[in-house]
């Protein structure tokens, strides 16, 4: 009887301690864009398909016509190619990937085929949903099929860059 007694005690105990810790949680809305301070960029964190990521392609090796093959096996892909041309100067790493709030989603994909070996270049202020592929002299191939999947499963989901925040999901 004792021990019953006991344990409808801790179990009341232990509810009243649940509801005071929800009521006072000062992090519920830290991660959606109600808890997101004034003036920083929604980002739009939502994995997309191939078929709905825009790009633009550039080439920033000294080897000629290498943004137009690589943008023509994107596109064999379903990606959306937009622009294609040279970038202004040099890139030494395998890639960079530009894009803005609207971009991040896409980019976070981007980052997969190329097994997440391509820097980023967060733009807070860009507005469009473009992200801007930069070959650079490190580049040799677009990632199989296969090794994408399982990049895609070491990046985890797309998280918001540092000073924005995860726009809400409609």
């Amino acid at each position: 009887m004792r021990a019953l007694v006991v344990v409808g005690l801790l179990a009341v105990v232990a509810l009243v301690f649940v509801v005071v810790a929800l009521v006072k949680d000062t992090q519920g809305k830290g991660g959606i864009a109600g808890g997101c301070p004034e003036g920083w960029p929604l980002a739009d964190v939502r994995l997309r398909e191939q078929k709905d990521v825009k790009i633009n392609v550039y080439n920033a090796t000294n080897q000629p016509g290498r943004a137009a093959d690589v943008a023509d096996d994107f596109r064999n892909r379903k990606f959306q190619v937009k622009k294609v041309g040279n970038a202004p100067k040099a890139v030494d790493e395998v890639a960079v990937l530009r894009y803005g709030p609207k971009g991040v989603g896409s980019a976070h994909l981007l980052r997969a085929y190329f097994l997440d070996n391509a820097d980023w270049d967060y733009d807070p202020k860009r507005k469009d949903d473009t992200v801007d592929v930069v070959l650079g002299s490190g580049f040799q191939q677009l990632a199989t099929t296969t090794e994408v999947n399982q990049s895609l499963g070491d990046l985890g989901a797309p998280a918001a860059p540092e000073g924005s925040c995860p726009m809400p999901v409609k």
